[in-house]
């Protein structure tokens, strides 16, 4: 089994349906973040600790919170995954990102297809 990847999630108000597909790829979203304090543009920002991934929600943050959350990001050496705040978008940017390899259903349903190919042959 794989571990969980703790997440620290940054734009919008609400998150919709995201937090449960977050969850079927073993990603649990340790804090959320709105990103609409005017603090949150400080140079300064530190994640919270033990944060294996930094995700981005796009189409509610501006350039200048991004900017300071990646730089964020870089210092702690997190992993960043930036998209809109969409379930069809975030499974791109989850494929695109490696996650879904990881995936428990997707592990799943690859040692189930290997089965069946073996029992075809």
């Amino acid at each position: 089994m794989t571990e969980l990847v703790k997440a620290v999630v940054v734009g919008a108000d609400r998150l919709g349906n995201i937090p449960e597909l977050l969850k079927g790829h073993n990603i649990a979203i340790r804090h959320h973040i709105s990103g609409r304090d005017p603090a949150h543009q400080k140079k300064t920002l530190q994640l919270p600790s033990g944060t294996d991934l930094l995700i981005l929600l796009t189409d509610f943050l501006g350039h200048n919170v991004m900017k300071t959350f990646r730089a964020a990001a870089q210092r702690s050496g997190v992993k960043v995954l930036v998209c809109r705040r969409s379930v069809c978008c975030m499974k791109r940017a989850l494929t695109q990102g490696g996650y879904c390899e990881a995936c428990p259903a997707e592990v799943e349903g690859r040692s189930s297809n290997k089965k069946a190919l073996r029992f075809a042959a």
